[in-house]
This record gives C-alpha cells, structure tokens and sequence, in this order.
C-alpha cells in the first residue's frame, strides 16, 4: 500500500473533509483486503524513515484491528486475526518485535502495545513460540540498550492488562510455563541495580502479571522472591517506582490477602512509614492499601455473618493496626489542598476515605482511638487542624453504634452549626457535610430543641456562600428530609416537624437552583434531589402547597425551551436543567391526588412530550419515568394521549444503544397496559414487534430482557383473547429463556437469571389469565402447559431460590389449576407440586406464604374433582 503513508498524515489533517476521507479510504482498505492492509500498518510502524506521527497512527490502527469493548466483536476481530496466512502472521509479529529496538521512543512504545495485542490472541493457545525467547533475551542480554528493556517490559505489562481483560471472552488461561518465563524476565527487570526506567516498567508490568501467578504466590519460596522484589522497590529512590511498587501492594492485598501473614509486620512498617515522610503519589498508593484491606475484610466478616461457606478467615489486620495507623491518618488529614475548589484526589482525601473504611470495619474501636484528635483540634486556631478534626469526626459517624457515636452526635451539633459560619471555606465545607452525615445516619441522636436552630442554619447557606458550601447544605437537607420516609406519625396526625418549615425550604432550594453559579459543585442537581425528597416525605397538611407547588414547575419546564443555546455547554445545561424539572414533575404527581393532577394533566404531557423531541438520554429517562406517574394516576383517562406519544414509544424501543431509556419505556408499555387495558390493542402491532426485536437483539443489554418478557404478560392481561396473534411467537421467546443456564460460581449472572424467570413467570401468569378472562384459554396447548411445567420442576430441585421466584412459581401453579381445573389435576399431582407448596408455606415472607395460601386452595378444589 504505498499510498499508506498520505493516507496515515490525511487522518491527522486538521481539515474536516481530509480527515473524513482518509478515514474513509482507511477503512476501505481494511475491508477489501485486511491482509494486505494488516502488514503495511505493521511496515509504516517498523521504517525508520517515515514520520513519527505517521508510525505512531499505523501502530495505534494496528491495535485497534484487534480491540474491540464488545464482547462478539472482540471474538470477531480475534477470529480474523487467527485465520490469516501463518506466514503473513510471522512476518507481521517480526516487525513488530523488531521496533521494539527502534531508536525513536514513541515507536517502540507503540509497538509495545501492538505487540501485546498480538500476545494477547496468541499466547493464551501457545502459538507465538518466539515471543518468550524474544522479550527474555531483549530484557536479560547486558547487550541491549536500556530503552529496549524498558520497551519490552512495556509490552509484558501491555500483554498481561490485556490478557486479563479478556477474562469475557472466554480465553485460555495463560499456561504456567508461559507465566514463568514472563515473571523472571520481570523480576529481572525490578532488580536494584537496574535503571530507575527500567525498574518502573517492570514493576508496572508485575502489578499487571499478578492475575496470572497464582501458582507461583501458592509456592513460598516463589512468594518471598515476588515480595522482596516489591519491597526492595518500595525503597527505590525514584517516587514513580516506589508508587508503581505500592501498586503491586495493593494489588496483592486484593488478590492474595490469605497469602499476606508472612509479610504483614513488613508491610505495616514500609506502608506507616510511607504515609508518614514520602512524596504524596507514593503515599497515595500506601493509604490504598490499607483502604483495600478493609475492603477484603469486611468481605470476609461480611460473610461469615451471613452464613456463606467460606474457607477464608480474617486475620484482623486493620483492627491490629489501628492503635497506630488511626492517629497517622489524623495527620494526614492536615495535608489538604492550598486550592478549596480543587477537586483533584489528594493524600488528604485518601486519609478520610480510608478512615471512613476502617470505621466501618472495627465499628465502636475506631472512636476511642480518633475522637481524642477530634476533641484537641476542632477548635484549633490552624484551619486546617479545624477543618481535619471536623472530617476525622465525619469520616467515622458510619460503623460504630449509636450508642457509642451518640453522645458525641449529641455534643457537637450546637458546635457544628456555629462552624457553618467559621472563616475559612474548606472548614465551612466540611461541617456542612459532616452535618449532613449525622442527618443521614444519626438524625435521632439530634436534639429536638435544636431542629429549628438546624434548619435554619443550614437554609441560609443556601445563598450568599460558595457553591461547594450550599450543596453540602442541601445534602444535609435532603437528609433532614430523608429522616421522615418512616414517619407514620404524619399519617395519623396530618402533620409532621417539617410541614411548618416547608414553604421557607422549598422557596431556598428552589432560589438555590436559579443561582448563577447553580452549575458548580453539583448545587443544582444538589438542590433539586432535596427538593424532590421534602415533597416526597411531606405531611398530609402539605398537600395545599404542593398542588400550588405543580404548575411552578411546569411554568419553569415551559421557559425552559425558550432559553438560548449558543454553546454546547448552554445545550447541556439547559437538558440537565429540563431533566430535573421533569423528575419533580413525577414525584409530585406520584404525591398528588388524581384530582389535582388532572387539571394539569394536559400541560404535564405536552412538556414531557416536548423535552422527548430533544436527544438527550438523561432527559428521555426522567420524562417518560414522568409520563408513568401520571399514566398511574390518570388510569383509563390515559388513553387519550397515546396517539402523540406511541411514536416516542417505538423510537425508544429501538434505541438499543440508550439501554437504560429503552428498560423505562418497557416498563412504560406495561404501566400504560395495566391502566388503559384493552385500549392498547390498537397498538400492539408495533410494540409487540418492537419488543420482539428487542429480545433477539444480541447487542442490547441483558437487564433490558427480563422486563421485556414480563411486559408480555401486561399486555395478554390487557387484551385478553385479542393477544392470539402473539401467542405463538411469545411462547416461543419465553421457552428459549427458560433454557438459559448460568455458571453456579458467577453471582452477577444468577442474579440476571433469577430475574429473568421472574419475567418469564410473570408473562406465563398474565398469558394465563389474560387467556382465561377472553375465554380464549383454549388457545393454550398441552405442549405449552408441558413447558412451564419444566421450567417450574427445574425451579423446584434448585436449592437455594429467590424469594420473589418461589412467590411467582406457586403462583402460576394457582393460576394452572384456576385456568384448567380438571384438565391440570395430573400435573398437579406430580412431586415437584407439593415441594414448592411446602416451601413457600415455610417462607418467612408473608407474601409467599399468602400467595401459598391462596394456590393451594385452588390446586385442592382440583385434586377432590372427580
């Protein structure tokens, strides 16, 4: 291709239609002869004469023929690079790790990762025997530059992070043999009188090796050699080392914590020293493994509590440490940024969330051990001992009892309230949050006599004080909110402690969001949520100021459109503002009776259909999560807004991309079944297609699939024996997902499979009575009642089930012998039938047992049927 090299600098090409056109005869060449096309990509990237950016391009493109996020396409592209001509394949793979040597930085640094794709496909089936001997000798000969060896261990490091990110894609596991070679020539790497370049990259290639040496940290004398490696480059004097070692630290805490009693008086040693004296990216990485060894802890104690078989123990290193670690974390604390508004993570970030972890790890030990620092510094003249002392306060409100953190709740409110006016903003910042903390997680240890003094301080931070202050004051204040989601109290008396503060809070968050400056620091978004919750969990005597509070928002949605747009940053503040108005406009409606949301019914729609014209995915979630709260409230008057918004409807079905919107709608289609009912079916054609289509779309996200199914069963119950001509094709949907199996040790995909019965079940009910209430029951065969008995006898000899599955399956089996009667009385008397009747009358969830209950009277009237 010895156009290759105009067509590589045109991709550069600051001009639009250069740019797209040597993109476009890039991709043609790719296409029509991917051969031909792979090999030039890998001799732009191998000759020395060509220009770096040149070389640069023609390697990344190389990459990207193998990469893909998508897990068919990732196979796909694999599969294309294995069935190319072997020897093409070796002369591709010569190239690349010939420009490993190349004098140019850049383009060996390419060719690190180009060759690690390469490795990636390859060494997991043990197919590129030169590429150990290559990589070994580049790294071990004294004859080679250390650029070269910094180069190769680029791309050991390159080829194991890709490696493992296959994990998906079903892979081999890399052979031990292979695993060994590569860590030597890693190790080798790390040595201490190698390079500090060197040593950094062998040490980052370590970090990214360790998902592949289980067999050697099971072997101890292999073990020690691995961990002096990295505690002898903790001591490196290059900071980039030593942080890259404490990488592999963490690395090893999360994986091999069992492996870690040998080595813990070193590390605790190495990783208090760290925090204490080194350079912040270093001891970044040393708070981090702290941070992480509460982590696997809790895992552990986690489940321990909850009875699963586990053969881990927790060693309680955190809870061992903590005499030590907890007071020099107090001190980390003090190292915050000059910068209030700078939001980039720092050592004094990393100390508060690692003490917020060991909180929730040793509970009650943390106070004793914290609250002294507390006590000695939150009056402190030194802001930022202040402001340390209110976070450490802040950092360990969750885990310890109430009982014990009480008192000290208790004490320091009076005190907090007066720091939301302290002189410094970062101390102002903090107390807003450590207050807003307490509201979320210890509102009861508040004084009562101090709700008033609280609310009051907390609205008047809502204006005149810096963005990042007014939105830890809404957090709090949605909290303060959130405290009342329980309260029965308001039901019985009309009112509750807030209902007399709620104009005034309404009218400051409300003035909040309108602020200038409402776009930093989160305070609009801040302020709308707190808003959303007061309506929320507001009493009963607040009803007259909400239904006056509903057209304000709608008159703000209707201004919304008008407002300018000259930039895209006025493009999305404008949909992040139009997405907020229409979440109140749901929790309002949800709030209000029918009646009062009626006569705006009208007004609510044709906003919500109007913010569905613009493209905005966040926009489209909030309006039609809209549009469901008021199809349940309008019920049957609904109706007459499907003609305008049918067409929102099956756009977003086939927006696969957007599948969070696309789940909303599904959902949606169920909502508007259940309420307009038999009004529906002028509508089916398309969404039952639509939904259809979703099902076989291999791309769609899988969490869209199971309320499809269930969708199914709305629809049946809404048009009754009108749903004949989807039968066929939905039975036929719901058989092919009862026959998904999943691994027993992946818990993310039981989970997905549980969920998608219940849709399955749910379907099969509303099929069934749908069916039965047309008198079209007949329209079922014994073949299709065979297979949700399959399904249902598989449900039964599962162990451990989901509750909501039990409920479901006893269900169904109620709604076989309602349908069926006589017809039904020998599968009814099959094994499987009693064993999950037993089970679920044995259920400590009133709900199964109630719909036990009811199934089994159901199946006995059939049983005594002569």
């Amino acid at each position: 291709m010895a156009e290759l090299t105009n067509i590589l600098e045109g991709c550069q090409n600051p001009d639009t239609t250069i740019r797209t056109q040597a993109e476009q005869a890039l991709q043609k060449a790719q296409t029509e002869s991917f051969p031909q096309f792979a090999l030039a990509l890998a001799t732009e990237l191998n000759n020395e004469g060509k220009p770096i950016n040149v070389r640069q391009l023609a390697g990344i493109t190389f990459k990207n023929l193998l990469v893909a996020k998508e897990e068919q396409l990732q196979k796909t592209k694999h599969l294309a690079w294995k069935q190319l001509d072997e020897a093409l394949r070796a002369q591709i793979k010569t190239l690349l790790l010939g420009t490993l040597h190349s004098p140019v930085t850049i383009s060996r640094h390419t060719a690190a990762q180009a060759c690690a794709e390469v490795a990636a496909v390859e060494l997991p089936y043990n197919v590129w025997a030169e590429f150990l001997p290559t990589i070994t000798d580049n790294v071990t000969n004294p004859s080679h530059p250390n650029e070269v060896k910094v180069s190769t261990l680029e791309c050991i490091g390159f080829s194991c992070e890709r490696i493992a990110a296959l994990e998906d894609v079903s892979v081999p596991e890399i052979s031990p043999e292979v695993t060994d070679k590569m860590l030597n020539a890693i190790v080798d790497g790390m040595k201490e009188e190698r390079a500090d370049p060197i040593r950094l990259s062998a040490t980052i290639a370590l970090k990214n090796s360790l998902l592949f040496t289980k067999k050697n940290m099971e072997t101890t004398e292999e073990r020690n050699f691995i961990m002096q490696s990295i505690c002898q480059a903790t001591q490196c004097k290059d900071a980039k080392v030593r942080a890259a070692a404490y990488e592999c630290v963490v690395q090893i805490a999360f994986q091999y914590y069992d492996k870690l009693q040998d080595y813990m008086m070193t590390l605790f040693q190495l990783t208090t020293k760290t925090i204490e004296v080194d350079e912040e990216e270093v001891a970044l990485n040393a708070v981090e493994f702290w941070s992480t060894l509460c982590e696997e802890e809790m895992e552990i104690m986690d489940e321990i509590a909850d009875d699963i078989p586990t053969t881990r123990t927790c060693h309680y290193y955190v809870k061992g440490a903590l005499p030590n670690l907890g007071p020099l974390l107090t001190v980390a604390l003090t190292k915050q940024d000059e910068d209030p508004f700078d939001d980039n993570w720092n050592l004094s970030m990393a100390a508060a969330t690692c003490l917020g972890l060991i909180s929730t790890t040793v509970e009650d030990e943390v106070v004793p051990v914290i609250m002294p620092f507390v006590e000695q510094n939150i009056q402190s003249e030194n802001w930022r001992l202040r402001d340390a002392a209110t976070m450490a306060f802040s950092s360990i409100l969750d885990g310890p009892s109430t009982e014990v953190i009480g008192p000290y709740v208790n004490q320091s409110i009076t005190f907090l309230l007066k720091a939301l006016n302290d002189s410094n903003v970062m101390v102002k910042d903090t107390t807003a949050w450590t207050i807003g903390r307490i509201c979320e997680l210890h509102v009861r240890s508040i004084p009562h006599n101090i709700f008033p003094t609280l609310l009051s301080g907390l609205t008047e931070k809502l204006q005149g004080e810096s963005p990042q202050v007014a939105s830890q004051a809404c957090f709090a204040l949605h909290n303060v909110a959130a405290a009342f989601s329980a309260d029965d109290a308001a039901e019985k008396t009309g009112t509750n402690a807030l209902s007399q503060y709620m104009p005034t809070l309404l009218d400051y968050l409300l003035k909040a969001s309108d602020r200038p400056d409402a776009d930093e620091s989160n305070l609009r978004p801040a302020a709308i949520e707190a808003v959303s919750v007061l309506i929320q969990n507001a009493a009963p005597d607040c009803m007259p100021l909400l239904i006056e509070l509903l057209p304000v928002i709608l008159e703000r949605l209707e201004k919304s459109f008008s407002l300018s747009t000259l930039t895209n940053d006025d493009k999305e503040k404008k949909e992040g503002v139009q997405g907020l108005l229409c979440g109140l406009v749901q929790v309002l409606v949800l709030k209000l009776e029918l009646e009062d949301v009626e006569v705006h019914a009208d007004r609510i729609m044709t906003c919500l259909l109007q913010v569905l014209q613009i493209k905005n995915a966040t926009c489209h979630q909030e309006a039609f999560s809209s549009i469901s709260a008021v199809c349940d409230k309008m019920d049957a008057k609904f109706n007459k807004y499907m003609p305008a918004l049918n067409t929102f409807l099956i756009g977003a079905l086939r927006n696969y991309e957007s599948f969070h919107v696309c789940a909303i709608v599904v959902g949606l289609v169920g909502d508007i079944s259940r309420s307009i009912e038999s009004d529906i079916l002028l509508y089916c054609n398309e969404i039952m297609t639509a939904l259809v289509e979703l099902l076989q779309n291999k791309v769609l996200h899988r969490s869209v699939k199971p309320p499809v199914l269930s969708c199914f069963g709305d629809i049946a119950m809404a048009i009754g024996g009108s749903f004949e001509p989807f039968l066929k094709m939905t039975l036929y949907m719901l058989v092919s997902a009862s026959d998904i199996q999943v691994p027993h040790d992946d818990e993310e995909l039981i989970e997905y499979l549980q969920s998608l019965r219940e849709g399955i079940l749910e379907a099969y009910t509303g099929i069934i009575q749908g069916l039965k209430d047309g008198g079209r029951i007949n329209l079922i065969t014994p073949k299709d009642v065979e297979n949700m008995v399959v399904l249902l006898e598989k449900i039964a000899s599962e162990v451990d089930k989901d509750e909501e599955v039990l409920n479901k399956s006893v269900g169904l089996l109620g709604d076989l012998a309602s349908a069926f009667g006589q017809h039904a009385k020998v599968i009814l008397q099959r094994p499987f039938v009693e064993s999950l009747l037993k089970e679920a009358s044995n259920s400590e969830d009133p709900g199964v047992r109630a719909t036990c209950e009811w199934a089994s009277s159901e199946i006995n009237r059939v049983l005594r049927m002569i």
